[in-house]
């Protein structure tokens, strides 16, 4: 018997930008909206515009609506729906995101932290399918993480598990934005790496990024070094490889800590692709505990570019 097609809102609360879009059960996006955040200008103001996008959709729509769910950066209280202290939204202290959205819309309304979206979305509808634990990286800004452990997603006690990226590598390392050092936010973050390749390059006269560059040290980016390093330069090569080593050195103490040897990659630097992947699996391969090492899997995610929106979706279609 054919499965009835179901159909939620999915919205993805960005620092920059906002997508909302109608997304099915299985997983296609019918249409979708993107708007400026314009975050400076607070909380209500912000939700105002989503509860219109959301409007714009719906109305005249033959589509059922099952529920809306929102990804939001920030902890996320579990099953209550309040965000606290998001990064990148200020006046964000706490707000009842679910209560006024349900309010609104009288929709079953489910909310959580991004990266656990992502996470959900990636094991509803991507890679994290065939597995029944997992973690879910994602490399972008920062480095966030969603832990997925028998088919849910891990909250922790208050909603804040999955900070992957202050995990630290290196008690002496560099300081990262959250006042600790060594975090692997602080080598593999996207601001974090064009600093560090910005100071080496320095070093490395003959590399090919010069010339894609022009000579401008703040055009580095990890596009430029994908580039030179795909043209063969040796430099551009071994910021991919270390990056690996480094991301591969945290998640060795994930293994070993949760016993969870699959790692699922979204995010923009994980454009890099196949040297990164393989540097990550190699790490963990000679690092991690002797049982684990056989069943390592290093995987890119799936849904790119719509993770935010599907991840949200997924908070509806995904049993609870």
């Amino acid at each position: 018997m054919k499965t009835k097609t179901k159909y939620a809102i999915g919205v993805d609360i960005g620092g920059t930008n906002i997508k909302i879009g109608i997304v099915t059960s299985t997983g296609k996006i019918l249409k979708k909206i993107t708007f400026r955040t314009e975050a400076d200008k607070g909380p209500k103001t912000i939700i105002r515009k989503i509860i219109s996008a959301i409007e714009e959709l719906t109305n005249g729509s033959k589509y059922k609506i099952n529920g809306i769910g929102i990804g939001c950066p920030g902890v996320v209280i579990p099953g209550k729906g309040i965000v606290e202290n998001p990064p990148n939204l200020p006046g964000w202290k706490k707000v009842n995101l679910k209560k006024i959205i349900s309010k609104e819309f009288k929709k079953n309304v489910f909310v959580d932290n991004d990266a656990n979206a992502a996470a959900i979305g990636e094991l509803t509808f991507g890679n994290g399918k065939n597995y029944k634990s997992f973690i879910m990286v994602t490399l972008g800004t920062g480095v966030g993480g969603g832990i997925i452990i028998n088919k849910k997603i891990y909250h922790g006690d208050f909603g804040a598990a999955g900070e992957i990226g202050h995990i630290s590598i290196d008690y002496k390392g560099p300081k990262c934005n959250c006042g600790s050092y060594g975090c692997i936010e602080a080598y593999a973050g996207n601001q974090y790496l064009k600093r560090r390749v910005r100071l080496q390059l320095k070093s490395h006269p003959e590399s090919k990024i010069w010339k894609l560059i022009n000579n401008d040290l703040s055009k580095v980016s990890p596009r430029i070094i994908q580039q030179a390093a795909e043209s063969g330069d040796k430099f551009a090569k071994s910021v991919i490889v270390e990056l690996g080593f480094h991301l591969g050195a945290a998640f060795t103490s994930l293994c070993n800590v949760l016993d969870i040897s699959v790692f699922i990659i979204g995010g923009g630097i994980a454009g890099f692709g196949k040297p990164l992947f393989d540097s990550i699996r190699k790490t963990i391969s000679n690092r991690v505990m002797a049982p684990i090492r056989p069943r390592v899997r290093v995987h890119p995610a799936k849904l790119k570019n719509d993770a935010g929106i599907k991840g949200a979706s997924a908070l509806v279609f995904h049993p609870k």
